[in-house]
This record gives structure tokens, C-alpha cells and sequence, in this order.
């Protein structure tokens, strides 16, 4: 029989965090808090663009953008958000999305996987993902139960088990 596989990925829908964004902008519009307060948020090329004339607010807006994110099922680990900065009267903050693992962190996992795994699991390093294979599915099955017990600084998904 071939060895059943899955891949750890870490991927993020470009589209719904486009639909979370819009229904922060449209939040940020109508919110009381924020007239007369010149904030916004926007794409800025591949990253994000928060603008506020107060630090606080462009942290606001940054929470109000985070709470659609969880309500679209995207995880805030993927979404990497850096400090205020002032540019002239306003404070901007960028923030990006994150894709892909690392080669760090896909040796990372793949060390995991050999050292707490079953044994007989083949952990393989492709591009940005990682292929984990065996022949025995339930072991797969306790791969995957384990990493998810596992608490990692990026977002991991489980695609493509055959």
C-alpha cells in the first residue's frame, strides 16, 4: 500500500481578509469615536495602512481590524502589525500578512514531528510547506493532534490528506 501524506501549510485567504478589511473601514466610518479623527485603513500595496491623529485611535483601529479578522476565521498569528509611527500630524501603522513557513520553522516542525512523533513518519521540507508521510494513517492522525497541542508563533493548516 503508498504511504498516506498530508501538508502543513500556512496560508491565508487574500480575500477574506480583503472582506475583513472592508468591514473595518465601514466600522471605522460609522463609529462614533472616531469623527473628526481623520482614520482610515486601506491597502497600501501588499501591506496595510492604518492612519489615525492620535496613537491610541491607530491602535483602535488595529483592535477593530483584528476582531474581523478572528470573525472571518483568519488567524492574528499570520497577521504581523508593527509599531505607530508619526509622519508629520498623523500616526500611521503598517501591518502585513503573512504566508508561508519559513525554512526555521518548517525545521522547527519537522524536529518536533522526529523527536514526539511515531515512529516511521518522513517530515519533508518543499518550498514553503512541509509533506508529512507514513503508512499507517493513524499515525498522521496523532502527527496532526500534536501539532496542534503545540503552540507556534505562525498559523498552520492542514491540507491535502490522502
Amino acid at each position: 500500500m503508498a504511504d498516506s501524506s498530508f501538508d502543513i501549510v500556512s496560508k491565508v485567504e487574500r480575500q477574506e481578509v480583503d472582506n475583513a478589511l472592508n468591514q473595518a473601514a465601514k466600522e471605522i466610518s460609522q463609529r462614533y469615536d472616531f469623527k473628526g479623527v481623520g482614520a482610515s485603513i486601506a491597502w497600501s500595496g501588499e501591506k496595510i495602512l492604518m492612519e489615525a491623529n492620535s496613537e491610541e485611535r491607530v491602535k483602535a483601529i488595529l483592535d477593530v481590524f483584528q476582531s474581523k479578522l478572528v470573525k472571518r476565521g483568519i488567524s492574528l498569528k499570520s497577521l504581523d502589525a508593527g509599531e505607530p509611527q508619526i509622519s508629520g500630524k498623523e500616526y500611521k501603522l503598517f501591518a502585513s500578512v503573512e504566508e508561508g513557513i519559513s525554512q526555521d520553522n518548517a525545521k522547527k516542525v519537522a524536529k518536533i514531528i522526529r523527536d514526539e512523533g511515531p515512529k516511521g513518519i518522513k517530515a519533508q521540507v518543499q518550498g514553503d510547506e512541509l509533506r508529512v508521510s507514513s503508512k499507517s494513517r493513524d499515525d498522521l492522525q496523532s502527527v496532526i493532534a500534536l501539532l496542534k497541542g503545540k503552540d507556534f508563533d505562525f498559523a498552520l493548516q492542514f491540507v491535502n490528506y490522502r
